[in-house]
């Protein structure tokens, strides 16, 4: 009977690792990395939804949809683009939204440049700090990009016309955009947004603005001169990011500061300051930095223009490669709910203490955790007191280990 359980053990596990790799995407051959497809097809007018304007009025959604023309893959990853324009103006059909998915398209990638709801109110400004109008004009922009992913994962289970793997969907954009792919990425709390916005008549944070029923979890997080209202949106655990940000940017600041003069006062927080926080919290993240750059200059059609576009495509190809290699996405409301209630520990790697915190909306209680090693045993027993504690390294060697608390998911601790 204990060889046919030890037997049965190994089976599950064989065939647990087979599935996993059968779900993650096949990079051989230059495919994601090098130009093998010269010819793209593009699908026009894709409508993935509808939603409310600022001004009451119902606007269908559309996206222009790339594939690499030719290919013979069935499980293709995705990357969503948005435009730049203040959340005033822009299209779909933006010269680089154009040119960006034209180019990753030829490497093997599906992509797709969406349009999403604009404009806001230009009256009633009275906040002296900051206007609620940009931010609920981010909010709606991130429903629609949320109802975006949910298109794909809705196409992948149903009719798969456009072919992609629903685990491996990446959101990115440029400018205002990038605010909406930070927020995709990050802004997982309805809590987390300042109450002047009022988020709950705008929908919460997923929205409705189509495809219902499915996941809007990503695989990473492509930030093209882009900002967000918090540095502490970006949590332990939370997908990777890639961001190109001007240090003279003048529109959205490259560490923090207000959105461009042009618009209602919006003080918000730039690359620089988002990318240190997500390696403080141990995500995977790259910032490209161009010094003394303006504003999205990787958009412009000038020789130092295209140089900077050059730079942006190699920086984001580059940067999704190694995802491509992981296991996808957790699509699992359950094991996504578990997740975002966990406690939280960082840095990652730490070298003399690790911040432990017990995440926003729960409620805590002081209790006994352990930290365990590689092989599972228990090396430190602790008491929590407090939502937000300090626990020293003291004696502990280098290497891997795992904080149990509660009856949360282990969390990972790195100590060098």
């Amino acid at each position: 009977m204990k060889n046919l359980f030890q037997r049965l053990l190994i089976t599950v596990a064989l065939l647990a690792a087979t599935l996993s790799a059968s779900a993650q995407i096949d990079t051989t051959g230059g495919r994601y990395y090098q130009p093998v497809f010269p010819n793209v097809t593009i699908s026009l007018n894709v409508a993935y939804g509808s939603a409310v304007t600022f001004s009451g009025a119902t606007q269908q959604l559309f996206m222009d949809i790339y594939q690499p023309t030719g290919d013979t893959v069935s499980r293709r990853p995705v990357i969503i683009f948005a435009h730049e324009g203040g959340f005033l103006t822009g299209s779909r059909t933006d010269a680089y939204m154009v040119a960006v998915c034209r180019r990753f398209a030829q490497l093997g990638y599906v992509t797709a440049s969406i349009d999403y709801r604009l404009g806001f109110n230009l009256t009633g400004l009275a906040q002296p700090r900051d206007t609620p109008e940009v931010a609920r004009a981010a909010i709606r922009g991130t429903q629609d990009m949320r109802a975006a992913v949910r298109f794909f994962r809705r196409d992948a289970a149903t009719t798969r016309q456009y072919k992609v793997n629903p685990r491996y969907i990446v959101v990115g954009g440029s400018s205002a955009g990038g605010f909406m792919a930070l927020q995709v990425g990050y802004l997982d709390k309805a809590s987390e947004v300042p109450a002047y916005v009022d988020v709950a008549a705008l929908g919460g944070i997923e929205g409705s603005s189509g495809n219902p029923g499915y996941s809007s979890a990503v695989l990473a997080v492509l930030n093209l001169s882009g900002a967000t209202e918090s540095v502490n949106y970006i949590e332990p655990g939370n997908v990777p990011l890639c961001s190109v940000h001007g240090t003279a940017d003048n529109v959205v600041p490259y560490l923090k500061g207000r959105v461009g003069s042009v618009l209602p006062p919006k003080y918000v927080v730039g690359s620089g300051l988002l990318n240190p926080r997500a390696t403080a919290v141990g995500v995977r993240n790259v910032l490209r930095t161009f010094r003394g750059a303006g504003h999205i200059p990787f958009e412009g059609t000038s020789a130092s223009g295209l140089a900077y576009a050059d730079t942006t495509f190699r920086t984001i190809r580059d940067f999704l490669r190694p995802s491509l290699g992981q296991p996808g996405t957790v699509l699992s409301a359950a094991t996504a709910a578990r997740r975002a209630a966990a406690l939280q520990a960082y840095p990652v790697p730490a070298t003399t203490e690790i911040q432990l915190t017990a995440a926003a909306g729960t409620v805590f209680k002081p209790h006994t955790a352990e930290l365990l090693d590689a092989t599972g045993r228990v090396v430190r027993r602790f008491q929590w007191e407090t939502a937000s504690q300090l626990l020293p390294r003291e004696n502990l060697k280098a290497g891997l280990y795992y904080l149990r608390s509660s009856n949360q998911p282990p969390v990972r601790v790195v100590f060098e």
